[in-house]
């Protein structure tokens, strides 16, 4: 779960973690009515999306005077903002951070995230932040330092003083880096995140840390200990097919392809996208249904699917353990008939009461393309997927 800089920033003060002063806003009117209770001047005006970049595709603006703030707001408020991680479409920015500028002397990069492979919080940090940190990584790997952090011990002191060196900290920088990084440790571990950054952390030319920058993804698994976290959700971020199916509680990801899937347990639905992609298809989504999906679960599912544009074809795989095949024929039948489907469905049964569900399927009367196994399934798809909706 993402949410904005500024949410992630007020997070940081609860933690005390320096930040600049600064307000969110909704509206240009707003924005420049709460300019002056952030800062006399100079003012940054933040585009708010959920994703990074936005200083590269012109969301980042410092104003200087009243007239060039009036000029960033209205400019970035209401813009399609284009970065790398928008992909070309870009995102509409329909929320703005103002903050008081900062003299920059320096910027690092600091965050903590998972290292799945370790099993272990991993700390990683960089003297070399700001908005070039990918090149950084890519090519000069050398400047990324990284600490390994065991969950059951926590964050060592040796740690901290061992990364305040590396990052060549001297005088109240380093003594304000490992209290800076024992709080966002904090931040990581009390609020669940899978991702907690600060790119870039700047020196001020007075010498202190600040962060200018907050992202902050919290741990979708952990949200139910965390019920304000709901209050955070940006409905104009998030992708309306992916809400509509949490309400169903269906598993569900927009993809870029236009074959739909529809597969019962999240290790099937990967191996099922892998094998539509061998077949030199293209999936338009992943979607799991859950082992015990009900009759209209697979309608809503249907349903989500088919709001895809993209779609040109359909592959149902399921195998039935606590889920009978032959509900999910029932559900499959029920909804092809009240959708009124017209794209090609291929559907692979395997499991408990796997004959009975395949004779739903073919006295059905509806044409529905069965398949034996997962690479004929594919086949299948791939070829009718090529024949257009």
């Amino acid at each position: 779960m993402k949410i904005h800089e500024y949410q992630g920033k007020e997070i940081f003060r609860r933690y005390q973690i320096p930040v600049p002063a600064g307000k969110a806003a909704f509206s240009v009117e707003e924005a420049l009515k709460v300019a002056p209770e952030v800062s006399k001047g100079p003012w940054v005006v933040k585009a708010q999306i959920h994703a990074g970049g936005r200083g590269k595709g012109g969301g980042v603006k410092v104003a200087k005077a009243v007239d060039e703030l009036k000029a960033a707001v209205t400019k970035i408020f209401g813009m399609t903002l284009v970065t790398h991680q928008t992909g070309p479409e870009g995102k509409v920015v329909k929320r703005l951070l103002i903050e008081e500028g900062a003299d920059i002397a320096a910027e690092y990069y600091l965050a903590l995230t998972l290292d799945r492979a370790a099993s272990k919080i991993t700390i990683i940090a960089s003297q070399a932040g700001g908005m070039d940190i990918e090149e950084v990584a890519a090519k000069e790997p050398q400047k990324i330092f990284k600490e390994s952090i065991d969950p059951a011990v926590g964050l060592r002191d040796y740690q901290c003083r061992a990364l305040t060196a590396k990052m060549g900290f001297t005088g109240t920088a380093a003594k304000q880096f490992p209290d800076i990084l024992k709080k966002l440790y904090k931040v990581y571990w009390e609020c669940d995140c899978s991702l907690a950054e600060i790119n870039p952390l700047v020196l001020t030319k007075q010498g202190s840390l600040i962060a200018l920058d907050a992202k902050i993804n919290f741990d979708e698994n952990a949200v139910f200990r965390h019920l304000s976290y709901n209050e955070m959700i940006d409905p104009n971020e998030e992708d309306p097919a992916e809400q509509n199916a949490k309400k169903f509680d269906l598993s569900y990801i927009s993809l870029d392809g236009n074959i739909g899937c529809m597969v019962n347990g999240a290790g099937l639905a990967m191996g099922t996208m892998d094998i539509i992609k061998l077949e030199g298809g293209d999936p338009a989504n992943f979607l799991d249904v859950g082992g015990g999906a009900t009759e209209s679960k697979v309608k809503e599912a249907f349903k989500i699917i088919l709001q895809d544009e993209k779609v040109k074809a359909i592959l149902v795989n399921i195998f039935g353990g606590i889920m009978k095949c032959d509900v999910i024929a029932a559900g499959i039948v029920g909804a092809a008939r009240e959708l009124k489907m017209t794209v090609p469905l291929v559907v692979r049964l395997e499991g408990t009461n796997v004959e009975a569900g395949k004779r739903i399927l073919a006295d059905s009367g509806l044409a529905i393309i069965p398949a034996t196994g997962m690479k004929e399934a594919a086949q299948k798809v791939v070829q009718a997927a090529r024949g257009g909706r």
